[in-house]
């Protein structure tokens, strides 16, 4: 195994074994693949919101693991994907979601060449949910534009920017990847929830951030939690 494989595989393996602390023998097993967004950048890890979104479920009654996590913060679909690769997750899960796509944008990537990386791994999270679309939820990429750090590293006119980073650029492009990700969910059954509007709506609270002024804080990651819940609470009450 080439050097940066092997620490690769122990990033991961160590990944997989974060969350699991509320395993009990009945419990949905829950793996959560993405960036930042996922596992939370800057913030204690009970804010993440796939953290919150289990624990709350498990006040209601539905026995869902805290989750498993293969995401860092910077990864792009491609990098996620080998990250898949080299994790080898044992089994499968009965709960899985995704949410990826925000550092293709940043790094000026295309969205036909997002089209055909998501579209693969919405393959690969359906089938690590046993091949159950139904059990996997995918959030939208939300706008970092909207942001402290969007709005400082962005500039009135397009011209004066760095390239990509003028803040209607970003909402375009972020709009753009959202649409393939709708559709590609929709064509395979899988639930898009589409945090974005609140994103822009109130990303840039200060309460909302985390000390960076970019990543969001546990408070925005307890309202993107809320719109995912009645998802993830129909999806799990089906046998």
């Amino acid at each position: 195994m080439q050097p940066w494989r092997r620490r690769l595989h122990g990033l991961v393996l160590a990944m997989l074994a974060l969350g699991s602390t509320t395993h009990a023998g009945d419990a949905i097993d829950y793996l959560a693949l993405g960036d930042s967004y996922t596992i939370g950048e800057g913030i204690e890890a009970s804010g993440r919101w796939p953290v919150q979104l289990a624990q709350t479920l498990r006040e209601e009654g539905i026995a869902l693991d805290d989750p498993r996590m293969i995401a860092t913060t910077g990864w792009t679909t491609d990098e996620l994907s080998a990250a898949i690769d080299a994790a080898e997750p044992p089994g499968t899960f009965g709960f899985v979601s995704l949410a990826i796509g925000v550092n293709n944008q940043y790094r000026g990537r295309s969205a036909e060449d997002y089209r055909g990386e998501f579209a693969r791994l919405l393959t690969r999270a359906i089938g690590l949910a046993g091949g159950r679309a139904d059990r996997v939820l995918v959030l939208s990429i939300p706008d970092w534009g909207a942001t402290r750090f969007g709005a400082e590293h962005s500039a009135a006119e397009p011209a004066a920017a760095e390239p990509g980073r003028d803040l209607a650029w970003i909402a375009r492009e972020l709009d753009a990847y959202n649409a393939i990700a709708s559709a590609l969910c929709s064509a395979r059954g899988v639930v898009f929830v589409d945090i974005t509007p609140l994103s822009r709506a109130r990303g840039g609270a200060a309460q909302m951030l985390a000390d960076d002024g970019l990543h969001p804080s546990a408070a925005m990651y307890a309202e993107w939690m809320r719109l995912a819940l009645p998802v993830a609470r129909k999806q799990l009450s089906t046998p």
